[in-house]
This record gives C-alpha cells, sequence and structure tokens, in this order.
C-alpha cells in the first residue's frame, strides 16, 4: 500500500465472487495491492476521457490515421522543399564550380592551333 492511504481505514464493497478473483488474480500481474490497483484504473479512466463501457478500437484507429495523415504531410513537405529549394541550389552551385575550374586540354589545344597560325604566317 502506498504511503499516503497508510492511515486511512478499510471500507468494504459487495463484488461478485468470480470478480473478485479476477481482480485479484490482476492485482497480482500488476504487483501492486487492490486498493492501489483500483486507484490506478479509476486514474486512467478519468484522466483518458474513457468510459468502461466504450470500446478503444474505433478511437485508436482513428488516431492512428490521422497520425499516419500528418507523417504523410511531413513526408509531402520535405519532398517539395528538396524538389524546389535543394536540388536548384545544388545544381547552381554545381555549375559555378565547372565554369571555375579550367579545362587544361582545351587550354593546350588552343595554344598549339595559336602556335601553328603563327608558324604559317611566318613561313608565309
Amino acid at each position: 500500500m502506498d504511503k499516503s492511504f497508510k492511515k486511512e481505514q478499510f471500507q468494504t464493497l459487495k463484488i461478485k465472487t468470480s470478480v473478485v478473483k479476477r481482480f485479484r488474480r490482476f492485482s497480482k500481474k500488476m504487483s501492486q495491492s487492490q486498493s492501489m490497483t483500483l486507484l490506478l484504473m479509476l486514474d486512467f479512466f478519468e484522466h483518458n476521457g474513457v468510459s468502461p463501457n466504450e470500446t478503444l478500437g474505433p478511437q485508436i484507429q482513428t488516431l492512428e490515421n490521422l497520425i499516419k495523415k500528418r507523417i504523410n504531410g511531413v513526408i509531402a513537405i520535405v519532398k517539395d522543399i528538396e524538389k524546389n529549394q535543394t536540388k536548384p541550389t545544388v545544381a547552381m552551385l554545381q555549375a559555378l564550380f565547372e565554369q571555375t575550374s579550367p579545362d587544361d586540354k582545351s587550354l593546350q589545344v588552343e595554344k598549339k592551333v595559336l602556335l601553328e597560325k603563327n608558324q604559317k604566317k611566318i613561313s608565309n
């Protein structure tokens, strides 16, 4: 039992025998006293706004679908950013770097052509 409830008195409830046996097994699985197990169960229902008469199936599936839609939205945003911002920027940077790096072969060819033209002029 929790220390904060140590000084409280016990009260009795009339519960059917089959329900008591099932609840005691559940309490042992939870490794809690019966009072603490019942308190945790009540806190869970109040905190989550769930009624024991309702099923959680449709609510959990609805929540799962909502999360999937949000994740798909985030994926679409990231793809759009990549397509419209990242790839064009990378392409521009690559184009800049390609323009600034000189080709040694093209420069050598141009020098040879110029030299050949000069030699033809001299020989004529």
